[in-house]
C-alpha cells in the first residue's frame, strides 16, 4: 500500500533523528539515508528540496512539540516559580528522551551543515529563555521574586543550565542523562531565584 507523503516526509524525519542517536556518528549524508530507509536519494528529494530541509523539518517538530507544552503550562499552571521548574524539567525530559534531537539542539547534529539551521536553534532558545523571563515576571508579580529581581539574567541562567546537561548527555554518549540530580538541583535553582534582589550581594 502507497505511503500518503505526509506520512512518508514523517517517516524521512523519524530515520534522520534515529540516525543521529550514534554518539559518534560520521556526518550523514543522504546517501546512506536513502539507504536506510531502502529507496533512491531521488525519491527523498521527492518529499525535501535538500538535505539542510530535512533537518529544517526536525528544527520544526522540535519547536512544535516543546512550545505546545510551554504553552500548556502556562495555561494550566497559574504559579510562576511552577512554572519554570515544570518547563525546566519538560526540557530535560524531552532531551533524555529523544536523543538524536538533542544533538540538533546543541548544534552538533549541525556542524558541516547550512548556518541557517544554527540560527533556527539559535532563536528558539532565545524563544525557551524568554518563556522564563515571562515566567519569573509572573512569579514577581505574585511576591514570590523579588521586585526587582535581574529576570534576564536569571533567565539566562536557567537556559545555560538546561542546554549545559543537553550537552553533558549528548558528549557523554548518552550515558549522563539530563534528568539525573534535577531533583537535587531544582531546589538550588530555585533559591538562586529567590535570593537574586538585583543588586550586587543582595
Amino acid at each position: 500500500m502507497a505511503t500518503k507523503p505526509g506520512e512518508r516526509r514523517l517517516q524521512i524525519l523519524q530515520t534522520l533523528a534515529g540516525m543521529l542517536e550514534t554518539p559518534k556518528g560520521e556526518k550523514i549524508t543522504t546517501a546512506a539515508l536513502a539507504a536506510k530507509l531502502g529507496c533512491s536519494e531521488a525519491a527523498l528529494y521527492r518529499h525535501f528540496a535538500s538535505k539542510a530541509q530535512m533537518f529544517e523539518g526536525l528544527i520544526e517538530f522540535i519547536e512544535q512539540s516543546l512550545f505546545g507544552v510551554i504553552n500548556q503550562i502556562s495555561s494550566d499552571e497559574s504559579q510562576g516559580l511552577k512554572q519554570v521548574e515544570l518547563v525546566i524539567g519538560m526540557l530535560l525530559r524531552f532531551a533524555q528522551k529523544n536523543r538524536g534531537m538533542t544533538r540538533v539542539l546543541i548544534g552538533d547534529a549541525l556542524v558541516n551543515e547550512h548556518e541557517r539551521l544554527q540560527a533556527r536553534i539559535n532563536a528558539l532558545l532565545d524563544k525557551i529563555e524568554a518563556s522564563l523571563k515571562q515566567a519569573l515576571r509572573i512569579a514577581a508579580t505574585q511576591e514570590n521574586l523579588k521586585a526587582d529581581a535581574d529576570f534576564g539574567a536569571l533567565a539566562n541562567l536557567l537556559r545555560c543550565y538546561v542546554v549545559g546537561r543537553w550537552e553533558q548527555y549528548a558528549r557523554s554518549g548518552f550515558s549522563r542523562e539530563p534528568l539525573t540530580q534535577w531533583q537535587q538541583q531544582w531546589p538550588m535553582l530555585y533559591f538562586a531565584c529567590l535570593s537574586q534582589s538585583g543588586a550586587p550581594g543582595g
